[in-house]
């Protein structure tokens, strides 16, 4: 029973600095938008059809305490943390085959999707199927790409937990299956970004987080089932016909410091404060929170995900 509650992991919050590809730190002259997608929705134009396979849709996390730190500040989660994602055991949240095949049928839309990607056209099978399919654990912000007029779009989201996704060698989301989207990491806005779509129960802007790409290749994904209350291995590029039962990780690293996200100069503070950074648990030290987050949870309740905060 103690194992199990110590399963309850803390992934390493990395330095995650929102940057445009060409090195500035802003998207717009306004404090442009932030799109909250829900799981199980397309969202605005989507590139195919749903590939999704497992609706399972795990709640939200719940809400991180408040602190004093700076709202420049941007933590993220590394793409090789246990229990960062999961799924159901032998089932792919994703049809990549379908995925393969609805835009093999389009060249033009396999263009725009590879161009995205930063791949050949002709690479886009290939590409996809070296992703592995799984679920996220945790809200997430990423750069969303819809198909519009024959070329792809761009946006900024936020991606509900229980969002079916397939991940990259570094564990960086790269499609969204509900709507065959290509994603890349997000961006920063100028100012405090709006917020836009539906938001969901138990949506809070302190639990959305960046996922970081892991410093080596991720061989091994190590994810929880919610439905079985299990934790199982995923090989990378496997679909789940080869996922196998292991135990809950425990003693994951604890968080370190962050830097402060540089604001362009014309950039007003964002008035959210951060939340406090989280604690691992581990045997020999408690974690540093509130009384409420010191009580280990029962043993019949699910671990949680890796759940250092991030702002944006």
């Amino acid at each position: 029973m103690a194992a199990t509650a110590l399963a309850v992991v803390a992934a390493v919050a990395l330095i995650v600095v929102l940057t445009r590809p060409d090195g500035s730190d802003d998207t717009s002259e306004a404090g442009g938008e932030v799109l909250l997608q829900a799981a199980g929705k397309s969202g605005p134009d989507p590139f195919t059809e749903s590939t999704a396979r497992d609706d399972g849709t795990p709640p939200s996390p719940t809400a991180l305490p408040s602190s004093s730190a700076s709202a420049n500040v941007t933590r993220g989660v590394d793409g090789a943390a246990p229990g960062l994602y999961g799924g159901t055991r032998k089932v792919g949240s994703c049809d990549v085959e379908k995925q393969v095949a609805v835009l093999r049928r389009d060249p033009v839309k396999n263009k725009a999707f590879a161009s995205v990607l930063d791949i050949d056209a002709s690479a886009v099978p290939a590409y996809l199927r070296a992703l592995t399919p799984a679920q996220l654990r945790l809200d997430t912000r990423v750069t969303n790409h819809g198909y519009r007029d024959g070329a792809p779009t761009s946006y900024q989201a936020v991606l509900q937990a229980g969002t079916a996704v397939l991940v990259d060698e570094r564990g960086v989301p790269r499609v969204r299956c509900a709507c065959g989207n290509p994603l890349l990491p997000p961006v920063a806005q100028k100012g405090t970004p709006k917020r836009t779509g539906d938001a969901w129960p138990g949506y809070r802007p302190s639990n959305v987080v960046v996922v970081a790409p892991a410093a080596q290749v991720v061989n091994v994904f190590v994810m929880y089932d919610p439905k079985s209350g299990a934790w199982f291995e995923r090989d990378k590029g496997d679909t789940g016909a080869g996922d196998k039962k292991t135990q809950p990780p425990v003693n994951q690293p604890s968080p370190s410091p962050s830097l402060p996200l540089t604001p362009s100069p014309s950039s007003p503070s964002p008035d959210e404060p951060s939340p406090d950074e989280p604690s691992s648990p581990s045997p020999s030290s408690a974690p540093q929170t509130s009384s409420s987050e010191e009580e280990q949870p029962p043993a019949s309740e699910p671990p949680q995900p890796p759940s250092p905060p991030a702002a944006y």
